[in-house]
């Protein structure tokens, strides 16, 4: 897989650079690889380099991929989570952003103990309003956030969102600073930690860092153009 190791090298110099500007520790902001539909090759050949973080948003893809990966992988669920899938997510991620509901919260709770495992799980936020984005809107958020005391196998860590997709980075500033101020004054609220905001791109990372990301989803910034499937919210 030529030119994975040179791309993460690259990526990794342009965190390092946006920290320095924004006054942040480069070692705060975490590099998610998104491997969706790329093959185990491609991960492993990202692993070769140092990757350890990979995200992938079809459950079905991962339980075929993982276990032609390297084992010391942590593996994110980012893409839409239906309940009956939730069982099988349970198992095979250490993280899911994409919670969406109070009910898929507790289903994850009961199949990660069911599973002997502590899982860490993402409130996704859509914070724009997009009809064609997952995620609560924000009015129904604090409901779930409310249920993180609760939970005994899932740790509520905090927020991802996915902005407007627009060619000017620019443009994904507002909904990334919006998710930081929701995470500040629901935190404040309910009496939470909430230190993770899973947000930017590749094409936004460093407006996403200068707001506040934690964690930053790359695929084709990494691996290279992929083919977008009809109807799925691109991760780039």
């Amino acid at each position: 897989m030529d030119g994975i190791a040179e791309n993460l090298e690259a990526v990794q110099a342009r965190i390092e650079a946006v920290c320095a500007r924004a006054g942040r520790a480069p070692g705060s902001v975490r590099l998610l690889a998104v491997s969706k539909t790329y093959g185990p090759e491609a991960v492993r050949a990202a692993a070769a380099a140092g990757q350890r973080l990979f995200g992938e948003n079809r459950v079905q893809e991962a339980a075929a991929k993982i276990p032609e990966c390297p084992d010391r992988l942590e593996w994110h669920l980012i893409g839409h989570l239906q309940g009956n899938k939730a069982a099988l997510a349970a198992r095979l991620f250490d993280w899911v952003h994409s919670v969406d509901s109070a009910k898929l919260l507790e289903t994850l709770d009961r199949h990660a103990a069911e599973a002997g495992r502590t899982l860490r799980a993402l409130v996704q936020v859509n914070v724009s309003g997009e009809r064609s984005k997952s995620g609560l809107a924000p009015a129904a958020v604090p409901e779930v956030l409310a249920l993180a005391n609760r939970l005994r196998n899932v740790q509520v860590c905090g927020l991802m969102t996915i902005p407007p997709l627009a060619e000017d980075p620019e443009k994904a500033r507002p909904f990334f600073r919006n998710l930081r101020e929701r995470r500040v004054a629901w935190s404040a609220e309910l009496g939470i930690d909430l230190p993770e905001l899973s947000m930017g791109m590749t094409h936004d990372l460093e407006v996403a860092i200068e707001e506040g990301a934690t964690f930053v989803r790359v695929g084709t910034g990494i691996f290279g153009a992929r083919a977008k499937p009809a109807g799925e919210a691109e991760e780039t």
